[in-house]
C-alpha cells in the first residue's frame, strides 16, 4: 500500500512511495494553453506542490518523477532553467530584509546559470533588470511565485508597511510583465488584488482562479479519491463496520466516502458552480489517522493546524463585522466587490472568508447578479463558528463554557439553559446587539456549532422546522427559542412554543432510541434580562 505524502517536492514521491493523485493533464493543458497565469487558494490546498510539479517538469523532465502519470509520454518541452520566490519565506515585517532575501535569491539564480556579467543591485528590482539583461538574447527561463500576496495578508493591520510592500510586488511585477527572457510564469496567493498591478488593465496575466477547466486542478476530486486511496477507504469501513477488509463491498465504499464528503468536500472555485472538491490537506490527514489509531475520527485538520489565517484574524480584529450577513445561510456579494477586490485594506469581508476558504461559492459567477457565498462542509463550518465566537462572545467568559458538550448530553434543563446563559451574556451587546430570534437562533448555534458538536439549525420534518436540534448517541435535544424584545409577553410566547413543539412533533424524526429532551423557552432582550428568562420541558 502506497504512502500517504509528507512533502510539497514532487521528487520526493516515488522515491518514497507516496501517493501521487495524478494531475498532470491539467498541468500539460496549463502550459500549453497560456505563458502567464495566476490561481488563487486557500492555504494547504496543493498550490506548492503544483508549483513544484511545474518546476521539475521544467528543470528535469518526467524520468523518473512523473513515470505512470498522464504526462508522462506526452511532454515534449526543453528544459529551462526556473527562477522560483516563495514569499512564505521571506521577512514580513521588514521591508529592507524582504528586499535583501529576494536579492539574495537572484544572485544564487544568476550563480547556477553562470551569469556573471550583471551589475550587482542592493534593489531587487534593479538586481533583476540587471540580470536580465545579462542573459544571452535566446536565453529562455521560467519565473514561479508562491504565495505573493503573504507580506500583504501579514499586515492588514499596518497600513504603512501594507503599502510598502504593495509597492514593491508592483514594482517586482512591472520588471516582469513583458520580459522576453520568461518562457512560463506562473503567480499563486490566496487572494487577488488590483492594488499590486497584477490583475489590473493591461496586464498579460490569465488569472484562472475560478476557471471552469481547471476548477479541479487544485484539489481531490470524489473519483480521485475513490482511485487513489481505496486501500485507505477500506480500512475505514472496516474501522466503522467491524469487518474485515476482504468483506468490504463498493457500495461500503462509497456510503464511507458520503461521509467523508459531508466533512471535507464541497469547496468551489468554478465559475458556473459545477465542479466542487475535497480539501486535498484534511483528506490526507483523515485517512492517515485511521491506519495510524485503526479508529474514524472526523477532525478538523485543516483548521486546526493553521488556526484561524493571519489574514482573517488581524482583519477581524480591526474591522466591524456584520452579523447578520455572517449568520445566514448563504451570503449574497456584489459582482464587483468579489471579483475586483482592490486591497486588504478595504476588502468586502464576506469575498476575504471565500478567498481564505471559509465561505465556497453557491451560484454561478454572471455580471452582473450578485454571487452567493456559503460554507463548503462540516470542517469549516465548525471552523467558521470557532472564529465568529472569538468576535462575538467574550473569548476569556467563553473558554470557561466549553464544556457545552457534557451539559448537553448529560444534563438537566435547567444545566442546559444556566449555560446558554452564561454564554450569552459575554457577548458585547453595545456591539452585537441581540435584536430579534434569527439572531439568537444563530449565536446558540454558532456557539454549539464550534464545539464540533451535531447541530442542526430549523432541522425539518413533515410537520415543520424546529430551531435547533443536538444529537447524541444516547440523547436528542431540540430548542424552540422565542424572543421578547420588552419581556411583556413572556408567558404567552412560551405557551406559543409549547404548543408548536407537541403540535408539530419536533425531534422524532429518525430518533431511535435517543432519549428526546424538548425544552422551550423564551429569551427576554429588555435591558435588566438579556437572557432566558423563561423555559419548559415538553414531555413526550
Amino acid at each position: 500500500m502506497k504512502l500517504i505524502a509528507q512533502s510539497e517536492n514532487i521528487e520526493n514521491f516515488s522515491s518514497n512511495n507516496y501517493i501521487y493523485v495524478d494531475k498532470t493533464e491539467y498541468l500539460y493543458n496549463l502550459i500549453n494553453n497560456y505563458e502567464r497565469v495566476f490561481f488563487s487558494r486557500p492555504r494547504r490546498f496543493g498550490k506548492s506542490l503544483t508549483l513544484n510539479s511545474i518546476r521539475t517538469l521544467f528543470e528535469k523532465g518526467v524520468d523518473p518523477y512523473f513515470k505512470g502519470t498522464w504526462i508522462y509520454d506526452k511532454w515534449n518541452q526543453n528544459r529551462y532553467p526556473v527562477l522560483h520566490f516563495s514569499f512564505l519565506k521571506y521577512p514580513t515585517t521588514n521591508v529592507k530584509e524582504f528586499n535583501h532575501s529576494i536579492c539574495q535569491t537572484l544572485r544564487d539564480f544568476a550563480s547556477r546559470l553562470n551569469i556573471s556579467s550583471y551589475t550587482d543591485d542592493a534593489k531587487f528590482t534593479n538586481l533583476i533588470r540587471n540580470i536580465f539583461s545579462a542573459m544571452p538574447y535566446e536565453m529562455k527561463i521560467v519565473v514561479l511565485i508562491d504565495e505573493y500576496d503573504c507580506q500583504l495578508s501579514a499586515n492588514i493591520n499596518n497600513p504603512k508597511l501594507y503599502e510598502e510592500f504593495r509597492l514593491l510586488l508592483r514594482d517586482l511585477y512591472a520588471v516582469l510583465k513583458g520580459e522576453k527572457h520568461i518562457k512560463f510564469l506562473a503567480v499563486t496567493g490566496v487572494t487577488r488584488l488590483k492594488d499590486v498591478s497584477i490583475f489590473s488593465v493591461g496586464s498579460d496575466i490569465k488569472d484562472l482562479s475560478y476557471h471552469h477547466a481547471y476548477s479541479k486542478m487544485i484539489g481531490f476530486t470524489r473519483d480521485e479519491i475513490k482511485k487513489y486511496y481505496f486501500d485507505y477507504l477500506k480500512i475505514g469501513v472496516s474501522c466503522v463496520e467491524n469487518k474485515s477488509l476482504e468483506t468490504v463491498t463498493d457500495d461500503d465504499v462509497e456510503l464511507f466516502i458520503d461521509k467523508i464528503a459531508e466533512n471535507y468536500n464541497g469547496y468551489c472555485f468554478d465559475e458556473f458552480c459545477e465542479n466542487k472538491v475535497f480539501s486535498t490537506y484534511s483528506v490526507n490527514n483523515f485517512l492517515q489517522d485511521i491506519v495510524q489509531k485503526r479508529k474514524v475520527v472526523f477532525g478538523d485538520y485543516w483548521y486546526d493546524v493553521g488556526g484561524i489565517p493571519s489574514i482573517l484574524k488581524n482583519y477581524m480584529e480591526s474591522h466591524d463585522i456584520d452579523l447578520k450577513k455572517f449568520l445566514s445561510s448563504e451570503i449574497e456579494v456584489n459582482y464587483d466587490d468579489f471579483m475586483n477586490p482592490t486591497s486588504l485594506l478595504d476588502i468586502n469581508e464576506n469575498v476575504l472568508m471565500y478567498q481564505t476558504g471559509y465561505l465556497t461559492l453557491k451560484s454561478e459567477i454572471n455580471r452582473p447578479f450578485r454571487i452567493k457565498l456559503g460554507t463548503a462542509n462540516k470542517e469549516v463550518s465548525s471552523a467558521l463558528s470557532s472564529l465568529l465566537c472569538e468576535k462575538f462572545f467574550n473569548s476569556d467568559a467563553v473558554s470557561a463554557y466549553f464544556d457545552a458538550g457534557e451539559v448537553l448530553k448529560k444534563g438537566s434543563a435547567d444545566d442546559i439553559i444556566s449555560h446558554l446563559n452564561s454564554v450569552l451574556v459575554s457577548i458585547p451587546y453595545d456591539k452585537y446587539p441581540v435584536e430579534n430570534e434569527p439572531i439568537l437562533r444563530a449565536l446558540i448555534l454558532m456557539y454549539l456549532t464550534g464545539l464540533k458538536l451535531d447541530v442542526r439549525a430549523e432541522q425539518e420534518n413533515s410537520k415543520g422546522r424546529s430551531d435547533i436540534l443536538v444529537n447524541f448517541d444516547t440523547r436528542r435535544v431540540i430548542l424552540e427559542l422565542k424572543f421578547s424584545e420588552t419581556g411583556r409577553d413572556v408567558d404567552s410566547l412560551l405557551k406559543d412554543a409549547v404548543s408548536q413543539i407537541k403540535s408539530r412533533e419536533y425531534g422524532f424524526e429518525n430518533l431511535g432510541d435517543r432519549e428526546l429532551l424538548q425544552i422551550a423557552c423564551v429569551f427576554d432582550a429588555s435591558k435588566d434580562k438579556r437572557k432566558i428568562t423563561l423555559f419548559c420541558v415538553v414531555g413526550r
